[in-house]
């Protein structure tokens, strides 16, 4: 099972409380976690890409860096891990991407992959005057299938003739070009994974609940029916929070400070921006999953809580579940979390022993 980190590119990475990490996004402190990542044989780092946050007494959110030019940076700082940029399609068009793409692959030649966004809070592309209009809940995939088209053209022989709704290419060229540039896109509606079946490399899809390490199976279900129509070999990363520490009951108590420090002002601002896209489309989205009220403190992502010991249990159960390439992994505190993962977790996992043993 591949290991991989979604690095804090915003201000208190994944979790929006009070009384959790407060910290701002620098390069210096994800260069440290991703050379660690990278010495613990972590498969690959992502970041995302973030325009607007949600306010509220922590300011969530309103503090980014930006993606390209971060995983440019951190390319240039390793040697082995895979690097993920965010392209927010609504912002850049696809041949400026294609040709960001070839410069951060000549940087990293054959690391580099792109995780393409359609973008589904409003007031972030609104703010620049951006906002397609509120169609844009429904057609997304549309637009995005067209980007993806002229993206890999480009990517893949340096020239593109597209001519489509949304865009119109006249020989376009970009050289030089990527030669392997993988695609993983985070849709876990039915057409987000109609889509990753047909144009990506990777699905990117939440985990669900706290200590139900395989309540996400449905989606990868899912993501193989989509698959069986496609023919495409595509992997499934899920998404997962990591609250470990020596013993279950002071990770527990950790996760409980959390949740009772949560940030209301915040959550209320992300519930209110995402039930467009809900509305939008199917309720099997990764948006609704995040901004539900349940335990929307960490974004609803599956959450991993418990010693050392309990969560390498966890972690080979995900591993054991079908069409499950990888997970992506958020921590609490980010350089103790990737410490600790490397150091305390992951030689406790079954499911790692070939890739540590390759090391």
């Amino acid at each position: 099972m591949d290991i991989g980190v979604f690095i804090p590119i915003g201000n208190n990475g994944w979790l929006i409380s009070e009384t959790a990490p407060q910290y701002m996004p620098t390069f210096a402190l994800n260069k440290e976690i991703v050379q660690k990542a990278e010495k613990y044989r972590f498969d690959f780092a992502l970041s995302m890409i973030k325009l607007r946050g949600f306010g509220g007494k922590t300011q969530f959110w309103e503090h980014n860096l930006e993606s390209f030019t971060l995983m440019a940076g951190l390319a240039a700082v390793t040697n082995r891990i895979k690097i993920f940029a965010t392209a927010a399609t609504l912002t850049l068009p696809p041949a400026i991407v294609a040709r960001m793409a070839a410069t951060v692959d000549s940087i990293a030649p054959g690391r580099f992959g792109i995780n393409l966004i359609t973008g589904w809070q409003k007031a972030e592309y609104d703010q620049m005057g951006l906002w397609p209009g509120e169609s844009h809940y429904a057609d997304r995939y549309n637009y995005l299938a067209e980007y993806a088209t002229v993206l890999k053209e480009l990517m893949q022989t340096g020239v593109s003739d597209f001519k489509g709704k949304y865009f119109e290419m006249h020989d376009c060229r970009v050289s030089p070009y990527p030669k392997d540039v993988k695609i993983i896109c985070a849709g876990s509606s039915d057409e987000g994974l109609a889509f990753t079946a047909q144009y990506a490399d990777y699905s990117f899809a939440l985990g669900k609940g706290t200590n139900t390490p395989t309540a996400f199976a449905p989606v990868n279900q899912r993501l193989a029916a989509a698959r069986a129509k496609t023919g495409r070999d595509v992997g499934s990363y899920i998404l997962f929070m990591i609250i470990a520490d020596e013993t279950d009951d002071k990770a527990m108590a950790k996760w409980r400070l959390y949740r009772d420090g949560a940030d209301q002002e915040a959550l209320a601002w992300l519930t209110n921006q995402a039930a467009p896209n809900a509305q939008g489309g199917t309720s099997n989205t990764n948006t609704t999953q995040l901004a539900a009220p349940e335990s929307a403190v960490n974004l609803n992502m599956g959450t991993l809580v418990g010693s050392y010991e309990s969560v390498a249990r966890m972690l080979d159960e995900v591993a054991g579940v079908p069409e499950t390439k990888g997970v992506l992994l958020v921590f609490d505190d980010f350089v103790r979390g990737v410490e600790d993962f490397g150091t305390k977790i992951q030689p406790k996992m079954q499911s790692r022993r070939a890739a540590l043993a390759d090391a």
